[in-house]
């Protein structure tokens, strides 16, 4: 069992390994004699007045030194991460944890909050909208987005929601049990620079968004709360989501009053004249990590089967799906290897350290214990929840190894305790921040 284990280990860092912001932008992002080429767009860029990028997101620092290392040191601009050159991943004390050791020149850092936002979030943010309103139609603006800029780069769109309230809402939201595209929703019509803003700011320059996406393929306008693209939700997809989960009583009261009131302001559509310029591409994706994982999982010898439906979708019940399903693949084919992407929901109603993918995991110690059937569920980005994990990995042997340590698998649950469970036994992912974000992958093995 103790082997499956590494299998399942070795099948998620090789899936990171092919799914890289390098190997990305070398697919797709190319460069020579000035003219940059983003996919199937062409830009000369000796014939605009001025070049600015804007990377902001978990892999903001990671997509700028790939562009910068095709382009070479004319760019400029600013990266706003949650990890920033020469320091080290919030609440960490690992060495793996040690963000990038040098800045891209030319361009102004920014250590944005994350699940959060902090003060850098908000310094980012108008850092951002000041460089931007000054850039004319002849100016060429490269945004490089990923995922967990919603609360890296944030600015609320109503000057009397403090930091704290905005923190107050960001925890109540995250906790409420909403999907990210209905968090996003929400995120966008409170910010001056999501749902759009950001490239209403820009305009009337020419716009192109490289996107490195942790959200559904068909949603990407909720990546980062998308800054850049068309907003297709509205104020009244706002008012609903409130009342569906009941987050009046939980909002703080600068928050409450504007939905009281139905005082949100509309985000920017698609008929908007700022995105009449504007281009935006996928240049990874949880499709890549998938199809990376596959190709993995095939060379040491497993029959793979792709199955994403449980996205979004509440934890334990993804978990008793995906168990019924590779229970009958296994009796079908062996080895096999099951592989599903995207997230998993938790209601989180008390305050231990672990995250979505620890508790899946731990959600499914309990229903194989004595099968021969081994689950790994964890971040793209190293980081899961509160904790310094990605994620975890339990087989048929959990239960069992646990009680002997006098650890309790449902108590664990319970407390939303994850980390601790894991750590002491040994099955904890811990990479540290990986300076990318393609959301999570699970991979169950069985035989």
């Amino acid at each position: 069992m103790s082997d499956m284990r590494q299998a399942a280990r070795t099948i998620f860092q090789q899936a990171l390994a092919g799914a890289s912001i390098g190997s990305g932008f070398a697919r797709h992002v190319h460069y020579e004699r000035g003219v940059l080429r983003v996919c199937e767009d062409l830009y000369d860029l000796h014939s605009f007045s001025r070049v600015l990028v804007i990377s902001l997101g978990k892999a903001g620092h990671t997509m700028v030194e790939a562009l910068a290392g095709q382009v070479g040191s004319s760019l400029e601009g600013i990266v706003a991460s949650s990890v920033v050159p020469g320091s080290t991943a919030p609440g960490s004390t690992s060495d793996s944890s040690t963000g990038p050791t040098a800045q891209v020149r030319g361009f102004r850092y920014f250590r944005g909050g994350h699940p959060t936002p902090n003060a850098e979030s908000i310094q980012a943010a108008s850092a951002m909208l000041r460089l931007l309103e000054s850039q004319p139609a002849s100016a060429l603006v490269i945004f490089l987005l990923s995922g967990g800029g919603s609360s890296i780069v944030e600015k609320p769109i109503d000057d009397e929601i403090s930091l704290d309230d905005l923190i107050a809402t960001y925890r109540v939201l995250v906790h409420s049990g909403a999907s990210i595209a209905e968090i996003n929703t929400v995120r966008k019509h409170l910010s001056a620079v999501k749902g759009g803003r950001l490239a209403l700011a820009a305009f009337p320059a020419q716009q192109v968004s490289l996107l490195v996406s942790d959200v559904p393929d068909n949603t990407l306008d909720a990546l980062a709360s998308g800054p850049t693209m068309p907003d297709p939700t509205t104020v009244e997809d706002c008012y609903r989501i409130a009342e569906k989960y009941e987050l009046l009583r939980q909002f703080p009261p600068s928050v409450r009053e504007l939905f009281e009131r139905h005082a949100l302001e509309e985000t920017p559509k698609s008929d908007d004249p700022a995105f009449h310029r504007a281009r935006w591409w996928t240049v990874l994706s949880n499709q890549t990590a998938i199809d990376e994982a596959s190709a993995a999982a095939e060379r040491a010898g497993f029959i793979v089967h792709v199955d994403n439906s449980c996205d979004d979708w509440d934890c334990q019940k993804a978990a008793d799906y995906l168990l019924q399903r590779v229970r009958e693949l296994r009796k079908q084919f062996s080895p096999v290897c099951l592989l599903s992407g995207g997230e998993v929901t938790v209601k989180v109603t008390n305050g231990g350290t672990g995250g979505r993918n620890q508790q899946f995991a731990l959600a499914c110690a309990e229903k194989i214990a004595g099968e021969n059937v081994t689950v790994l569920s964890a971040g793209t980005d190293g980081v899961d929840g509160n904790s310094p994990a990605a994620g975890a990995v339990v087989d048929g042997t959990t239960v069992e190894r646990a009680r002997e340590r006098g650890l309790d698998v449902r108590a664990a649950l319970g407390k939303f305790d994850a980390y601790p469970f894991f750590t002491a036994l040994g099955d904890a992912i811990e990479i540290g921040p990986t300076g990318n974000n393609l959301r999570d992958l699970r991979i169950l093995l069985a035989y």
